[in-house]
């Protein structure tokens, strides 16, 4: 008895045929992503290793500056004083030390973790806020903390521009209310000093943060787009090697 062709198919042969096309379109995915992971973790933890070992350098270079400033800039830089050695000097010399050695070990045993690049990120705005000392509150040496900034946004972590953020401004804070001359270079500022300083600051990281956002996106659309290749051609490299070893055989 003849059967149409709707009546001769049954239902889920079709999905049954497909299902093995679909399971190794699935694997393959699969595969893609964790690659893709890999690479991506792999090349992270890598520029991340590398910037805190800058970092390191640029401590113990900001400390050597922090001394010669000390020494040759500080007894001037503040109003009504004279050239002479005084506690500038010491301030330098073991401040400085103490911001230096502790991100730099810490850049060079452990690099590539979270507290490192936190903990270097505190001591980075903690060394705006000695050269800004140093210096007398010069505004010019406010601009050390947005190019502080600018660095830290290398490693393409907003939390840690967060973690600056807050310890320049708790520094500004409390200097304004205890000390107002080692951060503005005068006895009195106005009150809102403190803010016009703190919106800058915010101005510049919202800008950043952006930065930091879209370029972790890069990196992983490009760890796929690597492992995409790597996958398929693997794939290819399989399938011509099943059919060389087939033509062996039927030749044989």
């Amino acid at each position: 008895m003849s059967m149409s062709i709707a009546q001769a198919t049954k239902p889920g042969e079709f999905a049954a045929s497909d299902s093995p096309v679909k399971a190794a379109d699935a694997h393959r995915e699969q595969r893609i992503a964790q690659r893709a992971a890999a690479l991506f973790h792999e090349r992270r933890q890598h520029g991340l290793q590398r910037l805190d070992r800058a970092f390191a350098f640029l401590m113990a270079g900001q400390w050597v500056f922090a001394i010669l400033v000390a020494v040759f800039l500080s007894p001037y830089g503040w109003a009504g004083k004279v050239k002479a050695v005084h506690f500038h000097v010491y301030l330098a010399l073991f401040m400085g030390a103490a911001l230096t050695v502790v991100p730099g070990a810490l850049a060079l045993l452990n690099p590539g973790r979270a507290l490192t690049r936190h903990v270097i990120a505190a001591n980075q705005m903690l060394w705006s806020a000695l050269l800004i000392h140093l210096t007398g509150g010069r505004i010019e040496t406010h601009f050390h903390v947005f190019g502080s900034l600018a660095f830290l946004s290398l490693y393409l972590d907003w939390k840690v521009l967060l973690t600056a953020t807050v310890v320049v401004a708790s520094d500004h804070l409390l200097r304004q209310i205890a000390w107002p001359e080692s951060v503005y270079g005068v006895l009195n500022p106005e009150w809102w000093r403190f803010l016009e300083h703190a919106f800058w600051v915010v101005f510049e990281n919202v800008v950043l943060a952006l930065a930091c956002v879209i370029g972790i996106k890069d990196m992983m659309r490009a760890a796929r787009q690597q492992a995409q290749v790597e996958v398929l051609t693997e794939s290819d490299e399989l399938k011509t090697l099943a059919l060389e070893m087939a033509l062996a055989e039927a030749k044989r």
